[in-house]
């Protein structure tokens, strides 16, 4: 058969020199987009599809590679993509005032260590929820059905052309994602936004449009059920709590109505979609607790086999007990050098030194299982994209500082200023670890399941994972000084005359820093974060009812306590995404039975592909685009020159550039929608497809 890679009797090439090259730049160019695209928007997304149809253009070109080979490639780069999601904490450093940049040797080890923890905790993993699972993992099935329908035997013309394809969606939706951009953050004639403020009373609140072409693709990609979500939590955010609150505290020393509406998002408001995002994470986090236990008792079992079951059993040997063991002694050897370089630069006594290094360590190794499970089954729920790294960060942070906190009091580190300011920043290089588990873990069983449906050896693709996660952490350090001395964060600007509205954002690092400068001050408003807890237990009622009543819909409570702490900007066009998507699918399914008949499912899953691939283009192309606006802004501030070197409008183009910002995005919009319905039926392709699900569901 054309596609038949699932043997155990088939041994093609599969991490070779040129895949582990060819992985390790395609890894360097995601870590930048995501590691920018995460500090802007507190987003990230997953780079398996764009990185499976790159590897496919480029390894087409030699008559000997394969689908095996394309996997491996994949797997190293979307495991290093998703390893910038340490970005969720260590820029917290930089606005705490403790780190003045990014120290290379301490970046790399942390986010190597951590991306390898990630990687082992996923092996036990693997039986239970993805070999014996029915955990649809959307995403891995996308990157699978790519492979196989790209993949080509010798002279395929056929197998070369769909490729083909596949690369002019994804360079298409990223070159026009690029090109606004650059109009947007770099000439300035497109504005990013538009709002409208409603008076409420004596309140106010807002409502605002985001313009970005890459929250418009990931909107498209994480379905419908996690736009609603979003949509409930920012009408709860903007619609009930900002007018409420607006009309109930005093103004204080705001200048306008609209900045004390700001003010009060953001130091209450926010504080409730943590307290929701919590709630939400250990919940996940309780109801995996069985497959847990399950999947460590059949994982142990299957890798006491010797080197001749192996043989017999390519597609589902994991990597030895000998090897597994060897890389977790260095990994703990790591985090020693790790935690004790960042402890060291402080004057206190060795005692509590090493206290902390051993605590820092057992909290990454503790808590970090516990999140790499919780993290790898919302994966496979819902896809790497919309999974709740955010709130597996509020929950590690939370209990890093409660640690700390406790070691702190009982040493007497409170007594001075620098005291207080070296806890804080010890419980966010502790959550950092945690966060790089998190995200490789979340990203890992989507690659696992990606490579079951291709015929992949496990322990190979295990393998890569661990060069990704090691080519990731040697790109992120650079990346983040890039970024940090071209617009600076939040709270922590390199340069003293340099415009505060131009900096990244990094909602998750500020919120992270919050939460443990709260605890460590004692004077954290707790209140708000029991709101938040209350709303999100609601909010797991009502998805237990809707999914218990119903078959299709639900109500993901990480999602709404993300609309509830994201600024509206950023959602909007998210919650656009995923209605197009919605309303897309509605009428692609009721064309399909129209003019595919038996092939209905076939030909709408042609026409989804195309709509994934652009929307995954858009993504890539913005991302990327910022990352060479930096690299400009940078170049011209160390060379004397201006800090917007590429802005060609002034101020006063400012309200001229909201409204062509508003018709270039509902034209990207049209034009998205058109590409898809218009995609045309391909009977050869759509009868493959079909015989492949059907062999899938045997």
């Amino acid at each position: 058969m054309k596609h038949d890679f699932t043997s155990h009797e088939l041994h093609l090439p599969e991490l070779t020199m040129r895949g582990m090259l060819l992985g390790i730049l395609i890894t360097i160019i995601f870590t930048a987009s995501n590691v920018y695209l995460g500090l802007k928007v507190g987003l990230t997304f997953s780079s398996s599809i764009p990185a499976a149809v790159i590897s496919m253009a480029i390894l087409r070109f030699f008559k000997d590679s394969n689908v095996l080979e394309n996997n491996m490639v994949q797997t190293q780069a979307s495991a290093a993509g998703t390893l910038s999601a340490v970005i969720f904490v260590l820029p917290g450093l930089l606005m705490l005032g403790y780190w003045q940049g990014f120290p290379y040797a301490e970046t790399l080890l942390l986010c190597a260590c951590g991306g390898a923890l990630g990687v082992l905790f996923t092996i036990p993993l693997r039986r239970a929820m993805v070999v014996n699972s029915d955990l649809p993992y959307p995403e891995g099935r996308a990157a699978a059905e790519i492979l196989k329908v790209g993949s080509h035997n010798g002279d395929d013309a056929s197998a070369a052309a769909s490729s083909g394809k596949g690369m002019k969606e994804i360079v298409s939706g990223g070159v026009l994602a690029g090109i606004i951009s650059l109009a947007a953050n770099g000439f300035h004639v497109l504005a990013g936004e538009m709002s409208f403020w409603l008076n409420v009373g004596r309140g106010t609140t807002q409502f605002q449009l985001g313009f970005s072409t890459a929250l418009l693709g990931a909107g498209y990609l994480i379905g419908i059920a996690s736009g609603v979500a979003i949509l409930v939590g920012m009408i709860i955010a903007w619609g009930g709590f900002v007018p409420y609150l607006t009309n109930t505290l005093p103004m204080g020393d705001a200048k306008s109505l609209s900045a004390f509406a700001m003010a009060v998002w953001k130091a209450k408001v926010r504080f409730i979609g943590a307290g929701c995002i919590g709630i939400a994470a250990i919940w996940t986090l309780l109801t995996l607790m069985k497959p847990i236990i399950e999947g460590m008792r059949i994982s142990v079992q299957s890798m006491k086999m010797d080197n001749t079951e192996r043989a017999l059993h390519r597609m589902d040997t994991d990597m030895k007990p000998a090897t597994v063991g060897l890389v977790f002694l260095a990994i703990i050897v790591g985090l020693v050098i790790c935690f004790y370089s960042f402890v060291s630069a402080v004057p206190i006594s060795p005692a509590l030194m090493w206290t902390l290094v051993v605590c820092g360590i057992v909290i990454a190794l503790l808590i970090g299982f516990f999140v790499a499970a919780a993290c790898g089954y919302m994966a496979g729920l819902i896809g790497t994209s919309a999974s709740p790294i955010s709130g597996i960060g509020i929950l590690g942070i939370i209990i890093s500082s409660l640690v700390v906190f406790a070691i702190a009091s009982a040493n007497n580190l409170f007594a001075t200023p620098a005291g207080v300011k070296f806890a804080t920043a010890m419980a966010l290089f502790m959550t950092s670890v945690v966060v790089c588990i998190a995200a490789i873990s979340n990203d890992n069983l989507q690659d696992l399941k990606t490579g079951q449906l291709v015929g992949a050896t496990p322990w190979k693709q295990q393998v890569a994972l661990l060069i990704g996660s090691v080519a990731g952490a040697v790109a992120i350090a650079p990346v983040l000084n890039l970024l940090y001395q071209a617009y600076g964060f939040t709270g922590a600007m390199p340069r003293p005359d340099m415009d505060p509205s131009g900096a990244l954002s990094a909602p998750q690092a500020t919120l992270m820093t919050t939460i443990a400068q709260g605890i460590f001050s004692s004077d954290l408003d707790w209140n708000y974060i029991l709101i938040g807890v209350g709303i999100g237990i609601i909010c797991i009622i009502v998805n237990l009812i809707l999914k218990s009543t119903t078959a299709t819909l639900s109500l993901p409570p990480l999602a709404i306590g993300m609309g509830i702490y994201l600024p509206p900007s950023l959602e909007m066009p998210l919650v656009i995404g995923s209605v197009i998507s919605y309303f897309v699918g509605k009428y692609l399914v009721k064309r399909a039975k129209e003019r595919s008949g038996e092939l209905a499912d076939a030909d709408v899953e042609q026409c989804n592909r195309r709509g994934v691939l652009f929307a995954s283009g858009m993504i890539v192309g913005e991302s990327l685009m910022g990352v060479i606006i930096a690299v400009i802004i940078v170049l011209s501030v160390t060379s004397g020159g201006s800090e917007d070197p590429l802005g060609i409008v002034g101020k006063s183009f400012a309200e001229t550039a909201e409204w062509l910002g508003l018709i270039v995005f509902l034209a990207v919009i049209v034009y998205f929608i058109r590409l898809v319905i218009s995609t045309k039926f391909n009977r050869e392709e759509a009868l493959e497809i079909k015989r492949i699900n059907e062999e899938e569901n045997k």
